[in-house]
């Protein structure tokens, strides 16, 4: 007979991802990082408006790398998401942002304090890389209706 097992179990017996178990290899002279040649992972953006933190300073720079299914996963389990599933999304952005300026331990109480136009482009922006693979959008111009692509991560006008 076979047992059933709740998905809280599931995670707990699911192998920690690789980064987190695995001691990076030394790279060999002439040898090329296979990590360079493979998809792209991490995707680098710049906030509308930026994290202020507890010193005032603002952080508008950051990357945010692609989710795993365990990423997905961990949300649903979380006692602050079952009390109010509108903070899955508080959750999941703090597991995929790798840093955000000089912050490299993005957790949920710093995405809690971010602005809501932050929130809502972080939001998109991990949408668009876990769906499309991509951060550029089509746009179509309003005064001469060119048609053209942004590339929604950031950066500053004019550059490529």
């Amino acid at each position: 007979m076979r047992r059933r097992i709740g998905l809280e179990e599931l995670l707990e017996q699911a192998p920690a991802p690789a980064s987190q178990t695995a001691a990076p290899q030394p790279r060999r002279p002439g040898h090329p990082d296979p990590r360079e040649h493979g998809p792209r992972t991490e995707f680098e953006f710049e906030l509308p408006l930026g994290y202020v933190d507890d010193d005032g300073t603002v952080h508008r720079h950051g990357a945010m790398r692609l989710a795993t299914a365990r990423d997905e996963l961990m949300p649903q389990i979380d006692k602050r998401v079952k009390e109010n599933p509108a903070y899955l999304s508080v959750v999941l952005l703090s597991h995929v942002i790798t840093r955000l300026g000089t912050v490299t331990d993005v957790h949920a109480g710093v995405v809690e304090q971010m602005y809501a136009t932050d929130v809502a482009f972080l939001q998109d922006l991990y949408q668009r890389i876990n769906s499309e693979g991509h951060t550029r959008a089509a746009v179509t111009c309003p005064h001469c209706d060119g048609s053209f692509e942004v590339d929604l991560a950031g950066g500053r006008l004019g550059e490529s």
